[in-house]
């Protein structure tokens, strides 16, 4: 059974995609970029200040949907520049917990963002969700 799982605490879709769906006690997320949830703004200039915005909206929806980000397991991160490599890692480090996820971190063309991220993680049971 797909649970989808929506939240108005991060950002709206903007096509034809899940937040996130749970399937066999795993939550499976979007790519999240770092966009208020209440205005879709772009949240800061600096990979730093986005980071820390992708991953306070992915923790949102993984909450939705009966986690957290200590329950992910697997990360993947698109930079728009692999430079900013040491910039996202510190600021991702203030935010995940050991033992960190297994990732994986690739260099894309992303428009007018510098992070995107996406992960999969643990629930223990399927919330009741839209």
């Amino acid at each position: 059974m797909v649970h989808q799982v929506q939240t108005d605490q991060a950002p709206a879709p903007a096509g034809a995609y899940s937040q996130a769906l749970v399937v066999g006690g795993m939550i499976y997320t979007a790519g999240m970029g770092p966009a208020d949830p209440a205005t879709g703004e772009l949240v800061g200039d600096d990979i730093d200040t986005q980071t820390t915005q992708v991953l306070r909206n992915l923790d949102a929806v993984l909450r939705a949907g009966g986690s957290s980000l200590d329950r992910v397991v697997k990360v993947t991160v698109h930079l728009a520049d692999l430079a900013d490599f040491a910039g996202f890692d510190r600021a991702y480090r203030r935010l995940m917990s050991e033992p960190y996820p297994v990732r994986t971190t690739v260099g894309s063309a992303l428009a007018g963002i510098l992070v995107e991220i996406d992960c999969v993680a643990t629930v223990d049971a399927v919330p009741h969700v839209g």
